[in-house]
């Protein structure tokens, strides 16, 4: 099946609240640009950076690898506000690519500036919505810039970052 390019525009959204098919159909739209950011997702490892003139690096860390997964933390880092060596990770986003269903799920994102957080109210479907259609949106606006990880160069964690272990790294990303 063909993602569409704009799968946030999709008949069951227009018409009111997503459903489990669109919310899938979206996942794997965000699979797909995800692909295009980084061609080699199911075997690459450790920490990768890619750069784009004019605007802010983009980090990738690869948590995981498993046979039929990957689990990864994609952001931009930020200088601190008054501490130049510290960096802050906006958004930052912990994301497992299921690569025999060809899907991305958000296991944990948290954009300071874009409050996603759950409203009691709403439904789980209408969060997990949300948090794919930010991601989508930016992995779409990330191809557009022209962002793309070169897999065979491998970036130190950044000034001011520890190094974790994979098993620590996945405890911090929820």
């Amino acid at each position: 099946m063909q993602a569409p390019l704009y799968p946030w525009l999709t008949r069951d959204l227009l018409l009111g609240r997503p459903t489990v098919g669109s919310l899938m159909g979206l996942c794997e739209g965000n699979y797909a640009l995800l692909r295009r950011l980084v061609p080699g997702l199911n075997r690459i490892q450790g920490a990768h950076r890619a750069s784009c003139p004019g605007d802010l690096d983009l980090h990738l860390d690869v948590l995981e690898q498993a046979p039929y997964t990957s689990t990864v933390r994609l952001t931009y880092l930020f200088a601190s506000l008054g501490d130049a060596t510290r960096r802050q990770a906006e958004p930052d986003a912990c994301l497992r690519a299921y690569h025999d269903a060809r899907q991305v799920e958000v296991l944990g994102l948290s954009p300071k500036s874009l409050p996603l957080l759950r409203d009691p109210d709403e439904p789980l479907l209408l969060d997990k919505w949300r948090v794919n259609l930010f991601l989508a949106k930016w992995l779409g606006y990330c191809a557009q810039q022209g962002y793309r990880f070169d897999c065979a160069e491998r970036d130190e964690p950044p000034h001011g970052a520890r190094s974790l272990g994979a098993s620590a790294r996945l405890a911090a990303c929820p």
